[in-house]
């Protein structure tokens, strides 16, 4: 069994893979075009304070994600 999560819970420098999205399809057309889609590595650079962003590494671009657009990326750590 897959254990999964959300790029939230995952802490600097984890690496994972991106498996699916939970949000509409506008959320996942948005998340496409930035490049972010399913079976990509990603890794959290760093995460914001207080609820702020969380900056990912991904194809080697940094992308800043909202902290509710997160929750909705659902990967596999590595």
């Amino acid at each position: 069994m897959v254990s999964s999560c959300t790029i939230n819970d995952l802490r600097a420098k984890d690496p994972a893979i991106i498996l699916s999205f939970t949000g509409g399809q506008g959320f996942q057309r948005r998340m496409r075009v930035l490049g972010i889609r399913e079976g990509k590595a990603i890794h959290v650079l760093t995460r914001h304070p207080w609820g702020g962003p969380v900056v990912v590494n991904i194809d080697h671009r940094i992308i800043t994600i909202g902290k509710g657009m997160a929750r909705h990326i659902i990967v596999k750590r590595k």
